[in-house]
């Protein structure tokens, strides 16, 4: 089966409305409070006397829905589409589906037997109309719907959605078209042609200020961007998307934007390394990657934060533990090291659990080294309180629990 590492969102740009929920279900949000119902029911009334105005409490804010399936809802509003998802893929359940992200079973086992096939499948979750929200099913004709011309990306019924949607869609169109085509080219992920093999840094770490410093230190650039345009996968992916081969530069951008993302998560480890003032070079170091997901380890491969080295030459050894109900059994689900980790290496291994059940069998107990740093990529926080808990010491916590973003141990 087609993959990367962004299944169906963000985290996957792009991906289906609703996609596998990378964390444990998100229970329902709290109706109004009694104040605030009250509130509402009294307006225009004169307040009453005689007893203190309780305040106003504000609603809370909503963190994202999780269907019965273990979808995450992207859009509340189109109702049982993770249905169509398992539908269209020949999947009886959710189970079958975290099969397949899991490697159990092969896109073969669900009558994906084409490259046409596996890209007509993973086009057709796409397909509802993005202004009135109805299923093909729930059209006179399932066969009306039509992308739009310019962006690719979205489809509607008729010609009064289209119009009636124009007003919000014409904010997002130009983005929606890179989003369309990166969906497509993120396949070149899974195949093993991006990222392509990167250099040493030329520049100290607090010198590369943006993507552009970045790509200017990688030696050949364009000779290993065009070895992917004209490389096997690329030829087939266009062959079997059921749409023209877009021209070279912007295919070039695509593989460009695609490289970032992959890189983005040891980078961001780096910089968490360097705003807590931890030296690689000191001493080896241990991260904790917490709430990971088939976001973070599916198809993962053991050099994936090799990056690591490039930024930080000579380091004393690095370790990098996924751990997550959702981890996804690959090389990387190896048992975490109780000693440190080789010099000059980054050693990725992972726990397929919840955090506070592997620091007490692991960490407390000596299996596992105690982290450095403890990192969680979107782990879930919601509300108001999240901003004053992001990059907060761990020693700051009363326990070692998954925190948003970078923390020092």
């Amino acid at each position: 089966m087609a993959g990367g590492r962004r299944r169906g969102g963000s985290g996957r740009r792009g991906g289906p409305r609703q996609h596998p929920g990378n964390r444990e279900p998100t229970p329902s949000p709290a109706s109004l409070s009694p104040a605030v119902t009250m509130a509402q029911q009294n307006a225009g009334t004169a307040p009453k006397t005689g007893r203190p105005k309780k305040p106003v409490e504000e609603p809370v804010v909503r963190g994202p829905d999780v269907d019965s399936l273990g979808f995450q809802a992207m859009d509340r509003n189109v109702p049982g589409l993770s249905h169509v998802i398992l539908q269209k893929l020949n999947m009886k359940s959710y189970e079958d589906y975290k099969s397949a992200m899991d490697g159990r079973k092969s896109g073969s086992d669900f009558g994906i037997r084409t490259y046409f096939d596996m890209f007509q499948k993973m086009e057709d979750t796409f397909k509802f109309c993005a202004e009135c929200k109805k299923l093909p099913d729930a059209l006179p004709d399932p066969k009306s719907l039509r992308r739009c011309k310019r962006c690719q990306n979205v489809y509607y019924c008729g010609v009064a959605c289209q119009r009636a949607n124009w007003p919000l869609h014409k904010k997002f169109c130009k983005k929606l078209k890179l989003v369309a085509l990166d969906r497509l080219v993120e396949w070149l992920v899974f195949t093993g042609d991006i990222p392509f093999p990167t250099e040493t840094w030329t520049k100290p770490a607090q010198d590369v200020e943006g993507w552009e410093d970045w790509f200017s230190m990688q030696g050949q650039l364009e000779e290993k961007l065009g070895a992917i345009l004209a490389g096997r996968y690329m030829t087939l992916l266009w062959a079997n998307a059921g749409k023209p081969r877009p021209e070279d530069g912007e295919l070039r951008e695509s593989v460009r934007r695609l490289v970032t993302d992959f890189h983005s998560r040891p980078l961001t480890i780096g910089l968490g390394l360097r705003l807590f003032g931890i030296n690689p070079l000191a001493k080896a170091l241990t991260v904790h990657v917490v709430g990971a997901s088939h976001v973070e380890t599916l198809n993962s491969r053991l050099t994936d934060y090799d990056e690591l080295t490039r930024m930080f030459p000579g380091h004393r050894g690095m370790e990098v533990v996924m751990v997550g109900v959702d981890v996804v059994d690959g090389p990387i689900m190896r048992p975490p090291l109780a000693t440190p980790a080789p010099q000059g290496r980054v050693y990725l291994s992972s726990y397929k659990g919840l955090y506070h059940d592997f620091w007490e069998s692991h960490v407390e107990t000596k299996l596992a080294a105690r982290p450095d740093l403890v990192v969680g990529f979107h782990p879930g926080e919601h509300g108001p309180a999240a901003p004053s808990i992001l990059a907060q010491p761990a020693s700051n916590r009363a326990h070692p629990s998954p925190l948003p973003a970078a923390s020092r141990s």
